[in-house]
């Protein structure tokens, strides 16, 4: 059974960890793809995700509109993402053992060196569209949104949100020409 966010809201509200906790599971990849539209760092999107869950679950009372929570979590996200790319505090390396685990995961070199240039250049792609773009096109694309809710989440027209996915789009192809179809 799919409870709504309302629902969810109230009961962590009263003290029910377990409903914060699927409202964390349901809207966890649509927060990071935000930030990560902001900050174009994995690893600054996690935290800047950690850090947005928290503030959430302290300000949960003051939601004014459970029924939308998302669209207030995602104002913390971007708050949050906005002042971290305001301090340009950017991460250069993973902690030692983050590193250490990535390694040991790795069965074939030569695919992860692939995998690895074709994220970075992914990235950098992403990093060449607006920050507006680089959200439309994240939630769009990769979580599925329609073009209307992307609309009311923004506070933009339908239109506007279809010219900047097309945009975005169009860059992202001339950014990457053919690096996602080389083998």
């Amino acid at each position: 059974m799919h409870e709504p966010d309302a629902l969810l809201v109230e009961r962590a509200r009263s003290g029910d960890g377990e409903a914060f906790e699927k409202l964390v599971r349901r809207h966890l990849r649509t927060a990071h793809l935000v930030a990560l539209a902001i900050v174009a760092e994995p690893a600054d999107a996690d935290d800047i995700c950690q850090d947005a869950f928290l503030v959430a679950l302290e300000r949960l009372d003051e939601c004014r509109n459970p029924d939308r929570f998302l669209a207030w979590l995602l104002r913390i996200v971007r708050n949050r993402a906005h002042s971290l790319h305001r301090r340009e505090r950017v991460r250069a390396a993973l902690p030692l053992e983050g590193a250490a685990r990535e390694a040991d995961r790795r069965a074939d070199p030569v695919a992860d060196a692939a995998r690895a240039e074709l994220r970075e250049r992914l990235i950098d792609g992403l990093r060449g569209l607006s920050e507006v773009q680089r959200e439309i096109l994240l939630l769009h694309d990769l979580e599925g949104w329609r073009h209307r809710e992307i609309a009311e989440l923004l506070g933009i027209r339908e239109g506007t949100v279809r010219a900047h996915l097309s945009y975005a789009r169009r860059n992202m192809r001339e950014r990457l020409g053919g690096a996602l179809c080389e083998d």
